[in-house]
């Protein structure tokens, strides 16, 4: 039998039992209610950049979920260039546009996992426990968020790194996946995360995923 490949040909190097989604943050803003959404989403903004850089330190792998408009030959690259062009979000668009060691996954519908390589990305990646941000927690973030569940995900979704076009759906939204999906709201600058140094064997047992997940886990709750 060939020896199976380990980082996607190259394409996901990094290993972590943590990843970090930052969901339709690369927005133009240009549908009903954005002026609403806007409101809310720029001091979010600000405290996800924040977690981001505090992620991308300790070397958890940042993942952009990302809506690809309805446009079916659109590419990431194409979709941040013209977001940070046009549209009411470009000032969000500049402040959390994606880094050079960013993953990103561009999706057709609500989920980030529906008809996307998300789930094959997450494998590779080792991952075990996804903190979920971005807009809208009513919507995109609550469809990914029930997938991941369904999943056997542990979920962290912030309540200062998502929005909704209210306060109150955004509450609702929170207090659902907390509910129901098992998920940690708590703010983001409430989750520790540390660098977790360990060797990736030729071979990775199940044993030692295990042993990494509870010392990833317990630095986090």
């Amino acid at each position: 039998m060939p020896e199976k490949n380990i980082d996607l040909h190259g394409s996901a190097p990094d290993k972590h039992e943590i990843a970090l989604l930052l969901i339709d943050v690369i927005n133009d803003f240009d549908f009903p209610e954005a002026d609403q959404l806007l409101h809310c989403a720029r001091p979010m903004a600000q405290n996800l950049l924040r977690l981001k850089r505090r992620a991308q330190k300790a070397g958890v792998p940042v993942i952009y979920v990302n809506d690809n408009f309805g446009r079916w030959k659109s590419d990431f690259r194409r979709t941040v260039n013209h977001c940070t062009r046009h549209g009411d979000g470009r000032a969000i668009v500049k402040l959390l546009r994606p880094d050079e060691g960013d993953y990103f996954v561009l999706k057709p519908k609500h989920s980030g996992f529906f008809s996307t390589t998300l789930e094959t990305l997450l494998r590779y990646l080792e991952t075990q426990t996804l903190i979920l941000t971005g807009i809208a927690g009513n919507f995109c973030v609550l469809f990914t968020a029930n997938d991941a569940y369904m999943r056997d995900f542990n979920l962290f979704v912030p309540r200062d790194c998502t929005v909704s076009n209210s306060r109150k759906e955004n509450e609702s939204a929170l207090r659902l996946m907390q509910k129901f999906l098992k998920a940690d709201t708590r703010p983001s600058s409430k989750i520790a995360l540390h660098t977790v140094e360990r060797r990736i064997p030729k071979s990775r047992s199940h044993s030692h995923r295990s042993d990494c997940a509870v010392q990833v886990l317990g630095v986090l709750r």
